[in-house]
């Protein structure tokens, strides 16, 4: 492409503001920037993921603890789910203000070496990129490119070509009501913490999954309790694929193949997310994909295959989580700013979390993959219910499974399920990033009683380890 075909060139483009929103520090004030999104500001995390889920999710938790009380002695119930009202409070008073103060910044007085554009990208030449401002189809081109475009749903084309309308986490949590039946396709974490929402919304809840068990990346033990959990609380069905979606009033009917059936009023599909980078033309800029579909990076953010060209976040990363994403932001910038001294992506000791209750946390290994490494491992999974806070919680499904090496005295993996997981995770994650043996790190310190984190104190005190592990 000939210089006089580009409207403008840059320093620097950012396609996509989610974490790549957060490049532009004082540091790039002498740059020329272009930012490209064509949709919300912020990226899925503010406004189709992380944080409005969690907002669904502290609602759903209080309703669904109401709901159960029994057993603690106090009869409750829930009156009235105003859903307009949550809705409000999630996107009105939070998200959509996030989103447009975030834009309007951008393009305001406060940043003039930043311009705005809001069409569809797609690369054209090397660092050359086809957008849109105002509706006004734009070629620019810059000296690097950063590429955070994000990941989008995977939809089975049984239900993609069905012409029958259908919802994903971009389009559910924004209904005009609550619905009383719900279909969820699908057993990850997406479906798991939505199964949770609507049915502690009050919604007649159908998850449709493919396998026997749900969130089966996790470690099997875990898997299992909490396949063993949603069974019981909704009605799921295993080894079920859609063969198709058909209109059923003002209703879908969900054709499962077998020759099945079932209506509802909305059909969720939550069978998991895919990058981007296969709706940005790569190949007309010499970059190339991973086997998966994700555009390929080196250790330190840069294309395999493109000079100038930088990627982080969902397009690219193997863990499809926000926190990752911003570190890896972290790095992308500091090698933007410092090319003689470039920072690796941090991608050791990554934790998760799924937000559907009860809570499930985990990081490093799992069981099977620590033996398959190679390890002599101990294990020790301690009951939420066998200390104090457990009790008062009257918790009959917690649990903290650890994984450990015999030898050395050092946690390989730790695995959650139970109130409060996400945040009791924390305490193992720091022990396992600054290497502290599990011996000390159970001795080493008061456990407040009778806190919940006691039962992170058992589960260490039951890893049996050789004479002599973790003192080197």
């Amino acid at each position: 492409m000939a210089a006089g075909d580009v409207d403008a060139h840059y320093d620097l483009i950012i396609l996509g503001t989610g974490s790549g929103n957060s490049i532009p520090g004082e540091e790039f004030d002498d740059h020329s920037i272009a930012i490209v999104e064509e949709d919300r500001f912020g990226g899925t995390c503010l406004n189709y993921g992380c944080i409005p889920t969690k907002m669904f999710v502290r609602v759903a938790d209080l309703a669904y603890e109401a709901r159960t009380s029994s057993h603690l002695g106090i009869d409750a119930s829930v009156d009235q789910v105003r859903w307009n009202d949550i809705q409000h409070r999630v996107f009105n008073d939070r998200v959509d203000e996030i989103a447009r103060g975030g834009e309007e910044y951008r393009r305001g007085d406060e940043t003039p070496n930043i311009d705005v554009y809001d069409g569809h990208a797609v690369f054209v030449a090397p660092r050359t990129l086809k957008t849109a401002q105002g509706g006004v189809e734009k070629t620019i081109s810059a000296d690097q490119v950063v590429v955070a475009a994000g990941s989008h749903t995977v939809v089975p084309p049984a239900i993609a070509n069905s012409g029958v309308r259908y919802r994903t986490n971009k389009h559910v949590m924004r209904l005009e009501t609550l619905p009383e039946r719900l279909v969820i396709v699908g057993g990850g974490y997406i479906a798991m913490e939505f199964a949770h929402v609507f049915d502690a919304l009050g919604t007649e809840v159908t998850l449709l999954v493919r396998s026997n068990r749900v969130l089966r990346h996790l470690d099997e033990e875990i898997s299992k309790r909490i396949t063993d959990i949603a069974a019981e609380r909704y009605d799921v069905r295993f080894g079920t694929q859609v063969a198709g979606l058909e209109e059923a009033g003002d209703g879908v009917r969900v054709l499962l193949e077998g020759g099945d059936a079932i209506e509802a009023d909305e059909v969720l599909v939550a069978t998991g997310r895919r990058s981007n980078a296969e709706n940005l033309h790569l190949d007309a800029a010499g970059i190339e994909v991973t086997d998966d579909g994700r555009l390929a990076v080196d250790e330190y953010g840069r294309s395999t295959s493109a000079d100038g060209v930088w990627a982080l976040g969902d397009v690219s990363s193997p863990h499809l989580l926000k926190h990752v994403a911003n570190a890896e932001q972290r790095a992308v910038t500091h090698n933007l700013l410092h090319p003689d001294d470039l920072e690796k992506l941090p991608h050791e000791l990554v934790p998760a979390a799924v937000f559907t209750h009860p809570q499930i946390a985990t990081v490093g290994l799992t069981e099977k993959e620590a033996i398959d490494k190679g390890h002599d491992v101990t294990v020790k999974v301690q009951n939420y219910g066998d200390v104090a806070y457990g009790w008062a919680l009257d918790d009959h499904t917690g649990v903290v499974k650890l994984v450990a090496d015999k030898k050395t005295g050092r946690l390989l993996g730790a695995h959650l399920l139970g109130p409060e997981a996400a945040t009791l995770i924390h305490q193992l994650i720091t022990a396992m990033a600054f290497d502290v043996p599990a011996s000390k790190l159970a001795r080493g310190q008061y456990w407040i009683h009778p806190a919940l984190s006691e039962v992170i104190e058992n589960a260490l005190l039951g890893l049996e380890f050789d004479e002599g592990a973790g003192e080197d």
